[in-house]
């Protein structure tokens, strides 16, 4: 059994696998994370490795505390992975972008691949269907849109997502729900189509934790799985021990 970790910015998500079955999804906070690992240990006593991708601020070492109980993997830049990066700055590119290319790239074989990953942050990643990482976009995410409007701003209100009830808002709540979600909905849906322009043979996949949100409200088919990148890490690490 493996333990896959995800140091996000705002939460972990973190999953065991045995061979590629996801047996449990776990969510908690920074503070939690060494009794949250402990626990899960204690329930699968037959794990031995923790495999753990981190684009947060949680120290190394709060890992390295289970190295008695469990062999500690940290996925980084120098490892294998199953495509070719052509970022012009590889060594400043997240971790967790290119666990998730590595995921599209072993999940979906010679084929055009666009991950689009709705977090903190969006982000957008192309991998073409020769395998190379071409690179992509960043753009803020549902909560960096709501707390800039009221971070910014002397009188708007911060509010918490919520489908706007029509196009046209009549009041300051409800404008500011249609600009965010229809903002964020039609950016995701132009740079879909901005890609399906250049590129044939295509495929998109939307993970992330506003996956389920999203997915209803936009035009194009998607490939949804807002566990992706817990997967892709899992596929990353099994690529990474038979390559080795």
């Amino acid at each position: 059994m493996i333990l896959v970790i995800d140091v996000g910015n705002s939460r972990i998500k973190a999953a065991v696998f045995e061979d590629n079955i996801l047996l449990e999804i776990f969510i908690f906070t920074k503070i939690e994370l060494e009794k949250k690992i402990e626990n899960i240990l204690k329930k699968f006593q037959k794990t031995t490795d923790l495999v753990v991708s981190s684009v947060g601020d949680v120290e190394k070492e709060s890992f390295l505390g289970f190295n008695n109980l469990v062999k500690v993997n940290f996925i980084s830049h120098t490892d294998l992975f199953p495509f070719q990066n052509k970022y012009s700055t590889p060594q400043t590119l997240g971790i967790d972008r290119m666990v998730l290319a590595s995921g599209a790239v072993l999940s979906f074989p010679n084929q055009n691949r666009l991950v689009i990953d709705a977090g903190t942050c969006v982000t957008y990643d192309f991998i073409t269907q020769d395998n190379e990482y071409l690179g992509g976009a960043i753009s803020p995410g549902f909560r960096l849109r709501y707390e800039s409007l009221n971070n910014y701003t002397a009188k708007l209100p911060l509010l918490s997502l919520e489908n706007p009830s029509d196009l046209i808002g009549n009041s300051t709540s409800t404008s500011i729900h249609s600009g965010v979600v229809n903002g964020l909905v039609n950016e995701i849906d132009g740079f879909i189509a901005d890609y399906s322009a250049r590129y044939s043979n295509f495929i998109i996949i939307l993970t992330g934790g506003d996956t389920d949100f999203l997915a209803k409200r936009l035009k194009n088919t998607i490939f949804a799985n807002s566990n992706f990148l817990l997967e892709s890490l899992n596929q990353t690490f099994q690529y990474k021990i038979k390559n080795d």
